[in-house]
């Protein structure tokens, strides 16, 4: 849904391939140091569709980190439930009615250039889904994480739809372990709101 992302210029962004063996660790990290210092309700909201091969990183991030039961974080779009064009503008209200002063972590795919294609791409401020395609779709997000799954700039609704699974699932599993990574950094007497620790809570065996 969100085919090419354009950003503010002034937003901060880092990025790394999605192969790199300490990818998690050093993303995670690279978010944490943007989390702000008050305690807040955490978000994490997955956009995409499972209509679309390459579309669908979005929803399988949101499966995939649910599974691993985040302690601190609450995630919208599932392959099951997930959050798309149609139902993105009624997500965000839901989400605002639902927590207090949430802090947003949005993700997405997104095309780029052939050099680009596997990357992971994180940054401050918003996604801006459907700019590409020039839909009147709300921003989302105080901080982005987007995967690059294919090339971009011509038939990109079948480019999306020909991307190969492999690469969406593997970057989907890469994306999941970062906000694993920053779950089991976040602390609090309740579960939400939470706040970043700066050492490194141990996550207790899960059944």
């Amino acid at each position: 849904m969100n085919l090419i992302n354009r950003f503010a210029n002034n937003n901060e962004s880092f990025r790394m391939l999605h192969t790199e063996p300490i990818l998690s660790e050093t993303i995670s990290e690279k978010i944490i140091s943007w989390l702000p210092n008050s305690a807040r309700e955490y978000v994490i909201v997955c956009i995409g569709t499972d209509r679309s091969t390459g579309d669908a990183l979005g929803p399988l991030v949101g499966s995939y980190f649910q599974e691993m039961r985040p302690r601190h974080m609450t995630v919208y779009g599932t392959l099951h439930d997930p959050v798309h064009a149609t139902n993105l503008t009624e997500s965000i209200v839901k989400i605002n009615e639902t927590h207090r002063n949430p802090f947003i972590i949005a993700i997405d795919a997104c095309l780029g250039k052939n050099t680009s294609i596997g990357h992971i791409i994180t940054g401050t401020g918003p996604l801006k889904p459907g700019a590409a395609l020039n839909k009147p779709l709300p921003e989302v997000g105080d901080v982005h994480i987007t995967g690059v799954v294919n090339i971009g700039g011509f038939m990109e609704y079948s480019i999306l739809q020909n991307t190969r699974l492999s690469i969406v699932v593997d970057m989907a599993k890469q994306i999941a372990a970062i906000l694993d990574h920053i779950d089991q950094r976040l602390t609090s007497n309740e579960t939400i709101p939470a706040t970043i620790t700066m050492r490194k809570r141990k996550r207790k065996n899960m059944v």
